[in-house]
């Protein structure tokens, strides 16, 4: 075997190796003296430096499955593995510890601090890891620069359009170089224009790192970025198939 062939042999058993997987998760809500089943036996796995897209409507149950994948919401049963270890058997101080040094977040509405600069929102988790001052203040202006925002690093979200707060979104959850980031209907505030734009700096960035996003979305059109597309449908997995994986 040539040293290319192993070299890409290697590259591609790392990259079918499965960095989260659900077993039979199901999540029952009680809602008064109903019970309202919103997860029933979902089973799968995601590679590592996969861009996997949770596809489904509202109320299909994607929401509830990213929050139970990412330690936020607790499973009624079943199993949740990243990583080989099991989130859903995690304490809260254990799981915070392991949400800190693994996993990123990017939500629909941004969650900003609208009275810190970027730079400042960027810095955020970096403050939780303990990192020096003028380290973080350097990595966060790295990462606004890569997402295109070189000239709004003083700029607070007020000032700021809607894709741009996004950007500083993305920026916060990658810069600490998770493994794994979570994004919860990242594209639902933005026009088509810019959702393509943040569609294509998530992607390349992820892949520039051999990160893993796992990305909730209603959207066919968002879900063609994805590598692997999950589709969810009343709290069950109906179809697994391979994204388009658009670059950008």
């Amino acid at each position: 075997m040539s040293e290319e062939n192993k070299v890409n042999n290697d590259q591609e058993a790392k990259n079918s190796t499965p960095i989260i997987e659900v077993i039979d998760a199901k999540k029952v809500y009680k809602v008064g003296n109903e019970r309202v089943q919103a997860l029933d036996g979902v089973s799968f796995t995601i590679n590592k430096g996969e861009f996997c897209s949770l596809l489904g409507t509202s109320g299909s149950g994607k929401s509830t499955l990213l929050n139970i994948m990412a330690g936020i919401e607790t499973i009624t049963s079943g199993q949740v593995f990243i990583k080989g270890k099991e989130v859903t058997a995690m304490g809260e101080n254990k799981l915070a510890k392991f949400r800190q040094r693994y996993l990123g977040f990017i939500f629909q509405a941004y969650n900003l601090i609208n009275s810190m600069t970027a730079i400042e929102n960027v810095e955020l988790p970096l403050i939780f890891k303990e990192v020096p001052t003028s380290k973080r203040k350097k990595m966060a202006k790295e990462m606004l620069i890569k997402v295109g925002l070189e000239k709004r690093l003083t700029h607070k979200p007020t000032q700021m359009s809607g894709g741009q707060q996004q950007r500083v979104g993305i920026a916060r959850a990658f810069v600490q170089k998770p493994e794994v980031v979570f994004a919860d209907e990242p594209t639902g505030n933005l026009d088509s224009k810019t959702s393509k734009e943040v569609m294509g700096i998530m992607k390349q960035m992820a892949r520039d790192n051999e990160q893993t996003i796992v990305m909730v979305t209603h959207d066919k059109e968002m879900a063609r970025y994805a590598d692997k597309i999950i589709e969810i449908h009343d709290g069950k997995v109906i179809d697994i198939r391979k994204g388009e994986g658009i670059v950008g």
